[in-house]
């Protein structure tokens, strides 16, 4: 497939000039001021590209949304390219310290580069060069910006699903996927991904003073130990099974009479994961005198491929071979707000970021060889699709 978008001169460098004050502006979920200021960085950025820029207030304790509309002939008159992105990391204020921007040996490292600001900025990086181009995107685009997809989008999913419902298809830029040989530059991307539930636990023990009164005490503590050494062996090939928070107790010398953690399902299919949460609300303590409590959390749908959507994969595929690189595809673990997009139906491509490795990690890095065929993928996609 040829076309102009294909042959955009695409600065590497100066997408990289952009990108670090995205990333040096540090934005966990859970700091919804932090959040915001990322928000404000992103809406003046796009209020240079010509974008009429929405606000849309936070709730639940979680920053605000922004919804930015690019110019169009046909805005208003036909369904457009939604580009779905968020702006939270899991990165605490201060992980700049331990993981500072920095390039080395073909890589750029920063809190939040891969997942997701690098493809997130690479995406608006696509739109700002068909623009000089006098290139015309095929459809009206929207960008939406959210602010709480690393916690399961409790607060935004209505928005995300309303947004997509108004559009013909949706444009996911998390990060590509890494293929088999791990050697090209332009990897693979998501065209399905599994279904997620999460789930709140809380022991409840009997309080006594450690020192002096051990024996009489019933530690919440132990009890969910005891819990998530079972919850991880139900782990199987159809459904896994993770706990990553706990916090219980609060003097040393005092038998804890709570704890709290948080657990993890994922599954393939739908119906994998439907069993997978009656196994974790079936859950009991394990003896009379402590209780357990398991409370359901956000769910994210299974998004299987469809023809639709792979349809709009085949036009990716396409481009890619224009541009000299395969493109496999592949249904994912670790969600995106394309599971919910894909399983309400609406034609969505993901993993359209930048390639890289160790999201989450303080060794995140994008590889700086795949930043201009990622964009010229995402330029040709955004002109034809």
């Amino acid at each position: 497939m040829t076309t102009p978008a294909l042959d955009l001169p695409f600065d590497a460098e100066a997408y990289l000039a952009r990108l670090r004050p995205w990333v040096e502006c540090e934005s966990p979920t859970f700091d919804p001021l932090a959040v915001d200021r990322m928000m404000d960085l992103a809406s003046r950025d796009l209020a240079l590209m010509g974008a009429r820029i929405e606000r849309i207030p936070g709730r639940m304790g979680y920053g605000s949304t922004v919804r930015a509309t690019l110019p169009h002939p046909d805005a208003g008159k036909a369904p457009g390219i939604l580009i779905a992105a968020h702006l939270d990391t899991v990165h605490p204020v201060g992980t700049l310290a331990a993981l500072p921007w920095r390039r080395d040996a073909g890589r750029t490292y920063g809190p939040g580069i891969l997942d997701m600001k690098g493809g997130t900025l690479l995406a608006l990086e696509a739109l700002r060069e068909l623009a000089r181009a006098n290139l015309q995107t095929s459809r009206p685009v929207t960008v939406l910006l959210t602010p709480d997809e690393e916690v399961g989008t409790p607060s935004v999913r209505d928005l995300v699903e309303a947004e997509a419902s108004r559009h013909a298809l949706v444009l996911v830029p998390e990060p590509a996927r890494i293929t088999a040989d791990e050697t090209g530059p332009m990897g693979g991307v998501v065209t399905g991904r599994y279904a997620i539930a999460r789930f709140e636990l809380r022991t409840t023990g009997r309080p006594s003073h450690a020192g002096s009164r051990l024996a009489d005490g019933r530690s919440a503590i132990r009890e969910m130990c005891r819990q998530i050494l079972a919850i991880e062996a139900m782990t199987t090939e159809a459904a896994t099974f993770s706990v990553g928070v706990i916090r219980g107790g609060q003097w040393v010398n005092c038998v804890a009479t709570h704890c709290d953690a948080e657990a993890l399902s994922m599954a393939k299919r739908q119906s994998d994961l439907d069993a997978a949460v009656q196994r974790m609300l079936a859950l009991a303590a394990s003896a009379s005198d402590v209780a357990l409590e398991v409370r359901r959390g956000v769910t994210r749908p299974v998004w299987e491929a469809d023809e639709a959507g792979m349809a709009l994969y085949g036009q990716a595929l396409a481009l890619a071979r224009t541009l000299g690189h395969p493109l496999p595809h592949e249904s994912s673990g670790g969600g995106s707000d394309g599971n919910f997009t894909g399983a309400m139906g609406v034609p969505t491509l993901d993993g359209l970021g930048v390639l890289g490795a160790g999201a989450h990690t303080l060794g995140e890095y994008i590889r700086d060889d795949s930043i201009l065929p990622r964009a010229r993928l995402l330029a040709g996609l955004l002109s034809t699709a």
